[in-house]
């Protein structure tokens, strides 16, 4: 079957679920976290798809990434132990990323990442925020990245759309014109 449809399918069992408890919230922020480290933590996921580890112990796997020491939400665990049981594990990080994209537009949240070379100070970053919520007429959520490779100037990703001000792209571009330029001369 289709990684898509399946995460999805969950995902969206998972949004109505959480609509009718009112616990949308709860389980974004828990979902969030999950997909933070399931990404961040490559091994986490070979754990996940490794056939020796028993369901508890990939239950106390999942558990721990989302939520760390504090106790796991009741729907949360239902949930998850919901998608051990029919063995969907494998699909689980993209069960994750569908539920926060259907969270974020029934929410109307958009989601930005600002890479710069130096760190940008928390004024700055809610400035930046705040333009982009206005502009986009929704909450926004901002990540930073510190990039010494850019050199200089940031690069602005907002939902799909990505501003490149950085020097060393800049770099490029007059590079790549006086390579053209000289190609035409000879």
């Amino acid at each position: 079957m289709d990684i898509g449809i399946v995460s999805m399918r969950y995902a969206k069992a998972l949004m109505e679920y959480a609509k009718s408890t009112n616990t949308e919230e709860t389980l974004y922020r828990e979902f969030r976290m999950l997909a933070r480290n399931i990404n961040k933590y490559p091994d986490l996921r070979a754990a996940l798809a490794n056939p020796i580890l028993t369901i508890r112990e990939k239950f106390t796997l999942i558990c721990t990434a989302a939520v760390g020491d504090t106790p796991a939400g009741r729907e949360f665990t239902r949930f998850i132990t919901l998608v051990l049981k029919n063995r969907r594990e494998n699909f689980l990080q993209y069960i994750c990323l569908s539920f926060l994209d259907l969270y974020r537009k029934d929410k109307h949240i958009g989601v930005g990442k600002l890479i710069t070379a130096v760190p940008v100070s928390r004024e700055v970053w809610e400035r930046i925020r705040d333009s982009a919520a206005t502009l986009l007429h929704a909450g926004m959520e901002l990540q930073t990245e510190v990039d010494p490779s850019i050199e200089g100037g940031f690069i602005f990703d907002i939902n799909d759309f990505r501003l490149d001000a950085s020097i060393a792209t800049q770099l490029k571009k007059v590079k790549q014109q006086f390579i053209d330029k000289n190609r035409r001369i000879v």
